[in-house]
């Protein structure tokens, strides 16, 4: 297994924010709001250049042996048991994360990233500015997996398993590039509680980042989660799941359903 910490200025991840997602947070989608679109983005943009030379964001990255078995996955040894998707589906298969790791021997990244825990913190007496810096906070973290992951794909030392890659920004933002890294807690990935798991390779305070008992990062902008290589991953929805699918799930995590159940409840029917 290789790891490796990266360290970003904000000037080098700016570029990689996807301030869509910024606007809306703020519920800027077109709706007539105290603050208007292009306020919100010139106020964010001024707190970055703020920043600038005063914060950095932090990356950490391991390229892991792997093997898929069934609807888990086996990263270094220890077994990472997934959830399908369970819902009927028109000529689709019903997918897992492991069906894009060769049960034959594979490569998996693991990843984490995060900004110094401080950002924002001179704006705490302005509840304006301080949300704000929060949000934009969150999108750097984004947008540090976004670099990492490029550089990740297209350098030799670190995986290169797309090293002609050649698109801009704005192609990257709409994940055109081979590969995914869905982050734990999202759709593909929805047990916060795999966040352990993935704690006991990585050692994420190695960049800041401690977890709660109930797996919430610490700084909260924090991103974890993993990254697959096949040309055909993309990006799903595990959906909700039947009882049956969690008594199956809580025994190949070797835990409860009771202790599962606080981490699933928006994915149980």
């Amino acid at each position: 297994m290789k790891r490796h910490i990266f360290h970003y200025e904000i000037s080098e991840v700016a570029p990689y924010i996807d301030w869509s997602y910024l606007l809306h947070a703020w519920g800027l989608t077109g709706k007539a709001t105290e603050h208007t679109a292009e306020e919100v983005l010139n106020d964010a943009k001024a707190i970055l250049n703020e920043a600038e030379c005063k914060y950095r964001t932090h990356a950490l990255f391991a390229l892991c042996e792997a093997k898929g078995s069934d609807d888990d996955i086996i990263i270094e040894e220890r077994k990472f048991p997934l959830l399908r998707q369970q819902h009927t589906q028109t000529d689709k298969p019903n997918l897992c994360l492991s069906d894009f790791v060769s049960p034959h021997g594979d490569k998996i990244g693991l990843f984490a990233t995060t900004i110094d825990g401080t950002f924002g913190t001179e704006h705490s007496d302005d509840p304006y500015h301080n949300l704000l810096a929060q949000t934009l906070a969150d999108r750097l973290a984004e947008a540090t997996a976004s670099l990492m992951h490029k550089q990740v794909r297209t350098r030799q030392e670190l995986w290169g398993y797309s090293q002609q890659e050649e698109l801009t920004i704005k192609e990257l933002l709409q994940e055109k590039n081979q590969g995914i890294r869905p982050a734990v807690g999202y759709p593909s990935l929805p047990d916060q509680s795999i966040i352990f798991e993935i704690d006991k390779i990585l050692n994420m305070y190695s960049i800041g980042i401690t977890l709660t008992p109930n797996g919430a990062m610490t700084p909260h902008a924090s991103v974890c989660g993993m990254m697959f290589a096949h040309p055909q991953s993309h990006y799903f929805a595990v959906g909700k799941i039947s009882e049956e699918q969690l008594d199956d799930y809580a025994q190949r995590r070797g835990t409860s359903t009771v202790e599962l159940r606080k981490f699933l409840s928006k994915n149980i029917e």
